[in-house]
């Protein structure tokens, strides 16, 4: 049966687990060729089983490093010769630290994961999509990049600064085919989050219990929204922050 995605090739970071791992599995079944990128070598291993070679390619690497995303990038163009849709998934927490708590390489640790990762493979991948003259990206923000209190001082910093890169790229180069927006997730069950399930799970709970749905979403819901909104269904959404919260960010 024919998917949304035949014949387009996604590129997508922070693949071998969580949130990344389901939009994985939700572009493949969608008839996508998807190139999966993660440090987690072991992970990719296992999500690679399966999977044809022309399906599915998985590259080992730091993405924060400018050498994976051109990796990246020459994967994709050899499996699809074109690269239609960028997610941007890869990201780390800094243990909801503080300014005080936290050190300049902790600073610069989570910023180069989680937004340096971003601009790096939107530079090497731009100019190939503004070539074919269109191109999605679907960049991963979070509620701490609209509220305080989702995460410490550098990880709301950089997922702030990942709305307004999603934004200003847009806007630079909407009218050349090319779409940005980000999804800024609340509590997603993801291995990221495991240690608030840790023990009797009272952070869980609490969490659950402060979400207006009173959950935790899994991951697969995250996955679906990025697949519409690199969909055709979603063409005219250019720029925006789609929240999947729970209601979180409504009170």
């Amino acid at each position: 049966m024919a998917g949304e995605f035949d014949g387009q090739t996604v590129i997508i970071t922070g693949a071998a687990s969580g949130i990344g791992k389901s939009q994985v599995a939700r572009f493949l079944d969608e008839g996508a060729t998807v190139i999966a990128v993660d440090r987690d070598r072991e992970g990719l291993t296992v999500l690679k089983d399966g999977h044809s070679d022309a399906a599915l390619t998985i590259l080992a690497g730091d993405v924060a490093q400018a050498t994976t995303a051109k990796q990246a990038t020459t994967a994709a163009l050899r499996q699809g010769g074109h690269i239609d849709v960028v997610c941007n998934t890869a990201g780390g927490l800094d243990a909801y630290r503080p300014v005080l708590e936290t050190s300049i390489e902790q600073w610069q640790t989570i910023l180069d994961v989680n937004l340096t990762s971003q601009f790096l493979l939107i530079k090497q991948t731009l100019p190939i999509m503004l070539e074919q003259g269109h191109g999605v990206y679907v960049n991963m923000a979070s509620i701490a990049g609209l509220v305080a209190g989702g995460g410490g001082a550098a990880y709301t910093a950089s997922k702030h600064a990942i709305i307004g890169l999603t934004k200003q790229l847009d806007a630079d180069y909407a009218a050349q085919g090319i779409r940005a927006n980000c999804i800024a997730p609340g509590a997603i069950q993801t291995p990221m989050n495991a240690a608030d399930f840790a023990g009797d799970g009272k952070m869980a709970n609490w969490v659950a219990e402060q979400t207006p749905a009173k959950r935790w979403a899994h991951p697969d819901e995250v996955a679906d929204l990025a697949v519409f909104l690199a969909s055709t269904k979603a063409d005219y959404i250019h720029g925006t922050v789609m929240p999947i919260d729970g209601g979180w960010t409504e009170k």
